[in-house]
C-alpha cells in the first residue's frame, strides 16, 4: 500500500505540473456531450496519471477515460478512481481552486486518497493504512517522496463545541435544498458560509476549517472518491442521503446520490 500511495502522490504532482503549463497560456475550451467544459489540461493530466497507474495492474476509472460497461467492472476488488482536473470551471476562471484527485477503491469503499492543488502546490493524502491524513505545501514539485512523508503535517477535523457552524457552500449559488438545510441549522445556531471550489470542500472539513459540507447537486464518483478517503481517515463521515451509509464506488451508475460531509 505504501508503494501504491507513493505512485499516486507522484502521479498527482506531475499531473499538476502539466496542468500549470496550460494554465500559463491561453486556455482553449471544448464542451463534452453533457455541456461540461474540457481543456487540454484535463487531457494532458489524464495521460500523465494513466502512465503512472497502468503499471500497477489495477484498473482505472477516470473522468477522461472511456467508461467500461458495468459487466466488465462489477467483479473488480480494487480500482483507481481519478479526476485529472477537478474544477475545470475554476481552472478556466483562473481562481486557483482546482485539484488533481486520485483514489484507490477496495470493494466499493475508498481506501487511499490523494488531492493535489497545483496553484498552491498543496498536497493532501491519507496514510497507507488509511488511519490518518496529512497535508504539505511543497516548496517545488521536484521534492522527494521521503521529504514529503517526513515534513507533512497531520490534519484533523474541528472538535470545538462552537456557537458557530461553518458550512461549505456559496451564498450566490445555493440551490433550494441547500438553502433549506442551512435554514434549519440557522434556527438553532449561527452559521457561516465558507466558499471553495472542487474537492477542496472535503479538505476544509477534514482539516477543521469548516464543519459540514452538504451536497444537494449532482456529482460523479471521481469528484468525491479521494476527498472521501481523506475525510474518512480522520473520522469525518461522507454519508449518502438515500442509504444513510457512506458513498459507494464502482457502481453500475457512476453518478453519486446527494450526500453530507460532517464529523
Amino acid at each position: 500500500m505504501k508503494k501504491l500511495l507513493s505512485i499516486a502522490i507522484q502521479a498527482s504532482i506531475d499531473a499538476g505540473s502539466t496542468i500549470m503549463e496550460v494554465y500559463a497560456k491561453k486556455i482553449d475550451i471544448e464542451f463534452k456531450e453533457d455541456k461540461s467544459p474540457l481543456t487540454q489540461a484535463d487531457k494532458n493530466a489524464n495521460d500523465v496519471i494513466n502512465n503512472y497507474l497502468i503499471d500497477t495492474g489495477i484498473p482505472i476509472i477516470s473522468e477522461e477515460n472511456t467508461q467500461l460497461d458495468y459487466s466488465q467492472r462489477k467483479d473488480w476488488e480494487y480500482c483507481w478512481i481519478v479526476d485529472p482536473l477537478d474544477g475545470t470551471k475554476e481552472f478556466i476562471k483562473r481562481n486557483g481552486e482546482f485539484t488533481v484527485n486520485i483514489a484507490l477503491i477496495k470493494d466499493g469503499s475508498p481506501l487511499l486518497g490523494v488531492i493535489y492543488v497545483p496553484v498552491s502546490k498543496t498536497l493532501y493524502y491519507t496514510l497507507e493504512d488509511a488511519s490518518k491524513s496529512y497535508k504539505i505545501e511543497l516548496v517545488n514539485e521536484k521534492v522527494s517522496l521521503d521529504f514529503i512523508f517526513k515534513h507533512s503535517i497531520e490534519i484533523k477535523p474541528s472538535t470545538k463545541n462552537s456557537e458557530l457552524i461553518r458550512i461549505v457552500g456559496s451564498r450566490s449559488h445555493l440551490n433550494e435544498a441547500t438553502k433549506k438545510f442551512i435554514s434549519k441549522i440557522e434556527k438553532k445556531i449561527k452559521t457561516e458560509i465558507v466558499s471553495k471550489g472542487s474537492s477542496l470542500k472535503f479538505c476544509l472539513v477534514a482539516e477543521g476549517t469548516a464543519d459540514v459540507y452538504p451536497r444537494f447537486a449532482p456529482t460523479m464518483e471521481w469528484d468525491t472518491a479521494a476527498g472521501q478517503a481523506i475525510c474518512q481517515a480522520v473520522g469525518v463521515k461522507v454519508i449518502d442521503n438515500k442509504t444513510k451509509l457512506p458513498l459507494r464506488y464502482n457502481k453500475e451508475n457512476l453518478l453519486n446520490s446527494n450526500f453530507l460531509v460532517s464529523v
